[in-house]
């Protein structure tokens, strides 16, 4: 066994064996139940395109899933093949939006139930839940909440309906994006539900640590509303901004505060 880079929340290993191919053994250390992560990759799995590993077993502190080598920086063929396959993942379509069941950011829990408004829903069970969640961690100033629960109040003016609830990945960033051969050949650690396809290119956005060329290619395939680049994303950026600043601490405070400024709050 020996480490692969990643697992600031879990410990992952590659495991290689005498005979056979390698896994890899993700171990939780009791903060979360990584059946929650074997269910939302067999999801992705089965109702999408994206080259997601096989869980093999999993329990609440271990999982255990097919290796994906790969180690190559994302460039213009990749990240091409990207926006590809998140733009195919993004025509599929579910019934409401949310999921069948909660699920987890991080080790956050992430609630899901099924809503036929996305305003409402990201308004509720993502904004005003997880600012709910900075309170209570004691990283959220009081008057920094205040503004979070007024600009919440505000969204269906800066929002709209989309046409339909699409599958997102839900953590779609560098660390989770394998590349071998100038392709992506895997993809991990989804927070998985449907929603507007403009949250997951907003977090795709927020770090700049996908290029350009990414954003072309989706937008061939499912065309971005300049609305979006002018407002939305920095909207739906609230959401893993917050929880950034539950995990990692007050560097996001600026970040957060910088975004409300936008819309006068």
């Amino acid at each position: 066994m020996r480490p692969l880079a990643g697992g600031k929340i879990s410990h992952v290993l590659r495991v290689d064996f005498v005979r056979g191919e390698p896994l890899v053994a993700k171990v939780g250390d009791g903060s979360h139940d990584l059946r929650i992560e074997a269910y939302m990759l067999r999801y992705l799995r089965r109702h999408s395109a994206l080259p997601i590993p096989d869980v093999i077993h999993a329990e609440p502190d271990l999982l255990l899933m097919d290796y994906i080598a790969g180690e190559e920086p994302l460039e213009q063929a990749s990240l091409r093949h990207l926006g590809q396959l998140l733009a195919a993942c993004h025509q599929v379509c579910g019934a409401s939006y949310g999921l069948e069941r909660d699920t987890l950011i991080g080790p956050l829990h992430q609630p899901n139930p099924p809503r036929d408004s996305w305003v409402e829903f990201f308004r509720d069970q993502r904004l005003l839940y997880m600012t709910g969640v900075a309170r209570e961690s004691g990283e959220l100033p009081s008057a920094l909440d205040d503004r979070l629960l007024r600009f919440a109040a505000s969204l269906g003016d800066w929002l709209i309906e989309p046409g339909y609830p699409a599958l997102i990945h839900g953590d779609m960033w560098r660390t989770n994006i394998i590349v071998r051969d100038g392709r992506v050949a895997g993809i991990i650690d989804p927070a998985l539900y449907y929603a507007h396809n403009e949250m997951e290119l907003a977090y795709m956005a927020l770090f700049d640590g996908l290029g350009d060329e990414f954003f072309r290619a989706y937008h061939e395939l499912l065309p971005i509303d300049s609305q979006f680049w002018e407002s939305r994303r920095h909207i739906y950026n609230l959401y893993p901004l917050l929880v950034h600043l539950i995990i990692f601490g007050q560097k996001y405070i600026q970040p957060l505060e910088n975004s409300l400024a936008r819309f006068g709050f």
